[in-house]
């Protein structure tokens, strides 16, 4: 079976690059091959770097507040340029003030985000469940 390919990346303006290294150490870890963009990367850097990876899943994050604005219209872009089978994860600081998790998993949901986790995610958990979400979506 071939690995777990992610595409990682910081979106917008958001320039939180030690949780990125991290993400990137624990995923790698976890066996799964994982392309970096860094940070401040926008929708279409993500969604080239998929396309030409053949990632199996694109995995946003943000801490700044702001994803909610930089990841609207994310779902329909990746359909947009063929890629409407792709896992799209987001976790993070997601939204600014306070607001309970599950509004924001909520929200974030509808814009057709598959998983949506908090910024106290457990990153082996994530890998095993991303594993798993791929897995599902390869039969």
């Amino acid at each position: 079976m071939q690995p777990v390919k992610i595409v990682l990346g910081v979106i917008g303006a958001d320039c939180h690059a030690v949780g990125n290294q991290i993400l990137e150490k624990i995923f790698s870890q976890n066996d799964i091959e994982v392309v970096n963009l860094g940070v401040m990367v926008s929708q279409d850097e993500f969604i080239d770097a998929a396309i030409e990876t053949k990632a199996d899943a694109i995995c946003v994050s943000s801490l700044y507040g702001q994803g909610e604005l930089d990841c609207e219209g994310l779902r329909g872009r990746c359909i947009e340029r063929g890629l409407e089978d792709i896992i799209l994860y987001v976790g993070g600081n997601l939204v600014i003030g306070k607001k309970a998790f599950s509004e924001t998993e909520e929200t974030f949901k509808k814009m057709g985000f598959d998983r949506v986790f908090s910024p106290d995610a457990d990153i082996n958990n994530v890998s095993q469940i991303l594993k798993d979400d791929v897995a599902g979506r390869r039969k």
